[in-house]
Parts: C-alpha cells; sequence; structure tokens
C-alpha cells in the first residue's frame, strides 16, 4: 500500500471554448497518484476534446469528474467551460472504481459495487460522481453505507444539466458517459479529508405529513396529490416546472422530535399521476414542509460549510477544496451566486485553491457520522496531504 516517493502539489486552471486554456501548458504531474477532477458543462459529451487533451497528458492518472448547472472556478462561476484541479500524492494512494446505472432500481447496487471495490482498512474517503438523472442518490448513499464503515468521509454530488434536466454525464475512462457513478478511493495516514454542508432556507407553510410515496416519488401530502398542492404554492411560476421547483424545495424529518432534517429537490413532474420525482427517497409518514430563499442565510450558509470544513479536516494548511453546490441555489441568488464561492474560500486556510459544480444533489455526512445525499445545499470536500 505504500505510495511512490513523489512530491505533492496541486494546480488548478481552466477551459473555455474560443480562448482556450488559462495555462500555457499542462503541469508536468501525472503519476499514479495523481488525481486530475474535471467539471464541465454538458455540450462537452459532444464535443470531448479538450477532455482527451487532458487524458493525453495525464495518462497514469486518476482522471474523474462530471457534467454541471455551472462550474465554479476558485471564487468565479463559469459555463461553458472546464474547471480542471490536478492533485499529485507523495504519500497517500488513490484508487478509481465505476458502476452502471441506467435507471434509479440499479442505485442501492450501484453503490453497494463500488464500496465492495473499495473497502480496505487503510480507506479514509471516498469522492463519488453520480448521473443526474438516471439515479435514486437515497439508494446509492444507503448501497455505498450499507458497506463502508462510518469513519470514512463519502462525500461528492450528482451531475446537472443546467436547468434542463434532459442528459448527464460522468467521465469513465475518460469520456464523458451517461447512466455512471464514479467513485475516488483515498487511502493511508497521510491524508486528510475535511467535509461541510449547510443550506440556509427558511421554512414555511404547515408542515405536512407524506401520506403516499414510493421511493423518490412523491404522490400525496396529507392525502391531497403532491404536484396540485405545490401548483398552489409557485402560482405562475407552475408553467415553468419542474425548474421553478428549485425555488421551492421540500424539508423532511421522520417526526417531530426529530432533529436531523433534509432537504429534497424536485426533478421531474408527472401531470397525469399528480406526482413529483425528486433527487432522494421520500419516504411515507415523513413530515415534509415547503422552505423558500431567504438571500443572507443562503451565503451565510456557505461560509458555514467552509468552516464545519475547517474543522473535520483536523489541519490548517492549504487544501484542495471541491464545492458542490445546487442549482437551485444558483437560481434563487443570481448575480449574487459569487458571493457564497467567495464566503467558502474566505473561511479556508490560506492559499486553498477551489473548483466545484452546480449540481442536482450533494453527498456529505450530516454533521458526522456516514454520508446523506443533500439537497439545496453548499457542500465542501477538503483533501490535503501531511
Amino acid at each position: 500500500m505504500q505510495a511512490p516517493a513523489v512530491s505533492a502539489r496541486l494546480e488548478t486552471f481552466n477551459y473555455r471554448a474560443g480562448e482556450g486554456w488559462s495555462v500555457p501548458s499542462f503541469p508536468a504531474l501525472d503519476s499514479e497518484q495523481t488525481l486530475v477532477l474535471v467539471f464541465g458543462a454538458r455540450r462537452f459529451n459532444e464535443d470531448d476534446s479538450p477532455i482527451r487533451e487532458l487524458c493525453r497528458a495525464y495518462p497514469a492518472s486518476k482522471i474523474a469528474g462530471c457534467s454541471t448547472s455551472g462550474e465554479i472556478f476558485g471564487s468565479e462561476l463559469k459555463d461553458g467551460s472546464l474547471s480542471v484541479a490536478v492533485q499529485r500524492f507523495a504519500r497517500t494512494r488513490i484508487r478509481q472504481v465505476s458502476a452502471p446505472v441506467r435507471s434509479p432500481s440499479d442505485s442501492f447496487n450501484a453503490g453497494d459495487v463500488i464500496a465492495r471495490q473499495l473497502e480496505h482498512p487503510s480507506l479514509k474517503g471516498v469522492l463519488v460522481f453520480s448521473d443526474g438523472l438516471k439515479v435514486n442518490g437515497s439508494e446509492l448513499i444507503r448501497g455505498i453505507n450499507s458497506v463502508l464503515p462510518e469513519g470514512v468521509v463519502v462525500s461528492g454530488g450528482l451531475a446537472g444539466d443546467g436547468d434542463r434536466f434532459k442528459n448527464t454525464w460522468v467521465l469513465k475512462d475518460g469520456t464523458p458517459t451517461e447512466g455512471i457513478v464514479s467513485a475516488i478511493g483515498f487511502y493511508g495516514e497521510h491524508v486528510r479529508i475535511g467535509h461541510g454542508s449547510r443550506g440556509g432556507w427558511d421554512v414555511f407553510g404547515p408542515e405536512r405529513r407524506v401520506t403516499r410515496s414510493r421511493g423518490n416519488v412523491l404522490y400525496e401530502l396529507d392525502g391531497k396529490p403532491a404536484l396540485a398542492l405545490y401548483k398552489t404554492y409557485l402560482g405562475d411560476r407552475a408553467a415553468g416546472l419542474p425548474a421553478t421547483a428549485l425555488l421551492f424545495p421540500l424539508e423532511l424529518r421522520r417526526d417531530s422530535a426529530d432533529e436531523k432534517r433534509l432537504v429534497r429537490t424536485v426533478l421531474a413532474v408527472d401531470e397525469a399521476t399528480q406526482s413529483m420525482t425528486f433527487a432522494g427517497d421520500i419516504p411515507e409518514g415523513y413530515l415534509a414542509q415547503l422552505m423558500r430563499a431567504n438571500f443572507g442565510r443562503l451565503i451565510e450558509g456557505a461560509a458555514c460549510s467552509a468552516l464545519m470544513a475547517r474543522r473535520t479536516s483536523g489541519h490548517e494548511a492549504p487544501c484542495l477544496v471541491i464545492a458542490v453546490s445546487c442549482v437551485g441555489r444558483r437560481l434563487v441568488l443570481g448575480e449574487r451566486i459569487e458571493e457564497e464561492l467567495e464566503g467558502t474560500l474566505d473561511s479556508l486556510p490560506a492559499r486553498s485553491q477551489q473548483v466545484g459544480f452546480y449540481s442536482y444533489g450533494e453527498i456529505s455526512p450530516y454533521a458526522t457520522g456516514k454520508c446523506d445525499l443533500h439537497n439545496q445545499t453548499m457542500t465542501l470536500t477538503t483533501i490535503a496531504e501531511v
């Protein structure tokens, strides 16, 4: 399990159509212990020539990433670009695996398969990127959690496609591919992985009981059709469903005594059945309450996520920051969106470098313990070697 004797180093850069790469040449960091993260617009599944350039430059490295609803590069949000981080480890071993997820029914098995391939006593963390539309994120996480112990940090996110909800991709063997879950495992005593996840939305309206659901499909709240109820709150915005439902996520908890609250984002609606499909499970019997944006609290939530990641990492050295924020936050914050990206960097060690993407779902522990699927949060993973 010993990694080769190379020096640790981190570089970030990006690609923009019509402008090319932001660096004159790719950093010479290729090795079996190098991780290359690539977050890009969905259109790169049609012309993946820039991604193929990266693959040629880093043939021995592990290359992972996915499509986005906006690319994060430092404190900037970009569209139609590639945001890239190259991190070479000196004393940490990394391994990459993948599994197919062609429909939501494949989700638990995909998580189980990935976790079993990565499982090892020295495993410290797992970074997961999944197709954003074919997966039931809750079942994917359940499959992972059924195998890996609580001490392994699992984080990542579901690929995005702007506010279109048509197609997403995940990199497999350097190629943008639909219906894939990809994961990177980090091994050894020298890697430090931090995690943080916060929202900032306000609840409103009455808390309602989920009276009919199946997996991630919600049919009824308090015995009433879910879609019809949502439309009463959306008003004129109902014509823009499912995208406009991103402005009104759903908060869930098991019962009135449960302090653990999870947020769910709408992926699709079905007029015929008056149902709504969410990024994760909506269990029958749970309490559900609508949420709406509070601009100041959303931005504050991003900074709190960074402080949590700083605390859980257990170190103060500059680090790679992987930011995964929900597309719903982007739609709500609009021109103020970069304030949450500035807030995360301002709350992390100086000279940390941030890349990431706006997603259809975020993966992280709730606070401590095993991972959960989140929606409408800013979720951060920090990685450094000591």
